[in-house]
């Protein structure tokens, strides 16, 4: 399989990387700087969470996160949260958010991620 999403009755796949994501503009009032746009696609659920792929292209924005599990797939990004910790995001970063955190995400190269949430 090359794009897409597969669900139904079988096994469900998808090709993250692949996957034609829309963005849209953050919203204004969470434009820190450049002009960056957020996409996503859901999979599913599993065990009564959701599953999929989101993207942000350069540049920087603010967000108020949900409990979220995700895995870099491409890009690179800094997240700078409240306490002062700033982790940086290249491919292969595991991570954890937890909801509420308030997150500073400056993205230099489109962020494309797995997230569990």
């Amino acid at each position: 399989m090359s794009e897409g999403v597969s669900a139904g009755q079988g096994p469900d796949f998808a090709v993250a990387a692949a996957l034609d994501l829309e963005l849209e503009p953050v919203p204004s009032e969470q434009v820190v700087a450049g002009s960056p746009a957020t996409g996503s696609a859901a999979f599913g659920e599993f065990g009564g969470h959701e599953y999929g792929v989101w993207a942000h292209t350069a540049g920087v924005s603010t967000d108020v996160e949900a409990d979220e599990v995700f895995v870099v797939l491409s890009g690179a990004a800094t997240v700078a949260f409240e306490d002062g910790t700033v982790v940086s995001l290249v491919p292969g970063t595991v991570g954890r958010l937890r909801e509420g955190q308030r997150t500073v995400w400056t993205v230099t190269e489109t962020l494309r991620k797995v997230y569990f949430s």
